[in-house]
């Protein structure tokens, strides 16, 4: 089904000269996944602290966006640049539930939204991105189909958070696309697993 995700080739692209610039500078993938973690902590930290105030909500689309761009130069500097490793594995698929968790569970205080239905999300957020990593293990290559992966759920919240910041007055509507999002993140699930599964047979 189609994703954010699918535009990843276009926008690695535009990033290619400056994840030169960094990898001639001595930036390391690794250190780049870790500033991704610190920024969604940072982020999720100042929508918790001012969780009635908009202008934390203004910047979460920012947020969202950087973490996005450090998430693919990470990628880029590991494959491009001969810095691929173990523990870089590790970090790449931790630190995205980290910190989807981080600035996500946050929203729980926004005032109308429904705390269940953001734990919701966040839990099957990570359950799908397990469910990629999940692949490997049976020998299929790691799964990203939508419609709700990491960039889709970046895109929605991202949504959400310009919304409020700019003053649209918080409702039901939001606990609506909730809802949306969480039917969409169980469709996730089981596209990823049934692709990995289609792949095993088809070997």
């Amino acid at each position: 089904m189609a994703s954010v995700y699918d535009l990843k080739p276009r926008f690695q692209a535009l990033l290619r000269p400056l994840v030169a610039r960094l990898a001639a500078a001595g930036v390391t993938a690794n250190q780049v996944t870790v500033a991704a973690v610190v920024l969604s902590i940072l982020g999720g930290g100042l929508i918790a602290w001012r969780p009635f105030e908009t202008w934390p909500l203004l910047l979460l689309p920012l947020i969202l966006f950087l973490r996005m761009g450090l998430n693919a130069i990470d990628g880029m500097l590991a494959r491009e640049f001969g810095q691929q490793s173990k523990l870089g594995a590790i970090l790449n698929e931790l630190g995205d539930v980290v910190s989807d968790a981080a600035l996500y569970l946050p929203l729980a205080w926004v005032p109308f939204v429904w705390v269940p239905l953001i734990e919701g999300v966040v839990v099957l957020a990570v359950i799908s991105e397990m469910t990629g990593v999940v692949a490997v293990q049976i020998g299929a290559r790691r799964q990203y189909q939508g419609p709700m992966g990491k960039s889709d759920r970046a895109l929605w919240f991202g949504a959400l958070g310009l919304l409020l910041g700019v003053g649209v007055a918080p409702g039901d509507w939001i606990n609506a696309l909730l809802g949306v999002m969480l039917g969409l993140l169980v469709l996730t699930v089981v596209n990823r697993a049934r692709a990995a599964l289609k792949e095993i047979r088809a070997a």
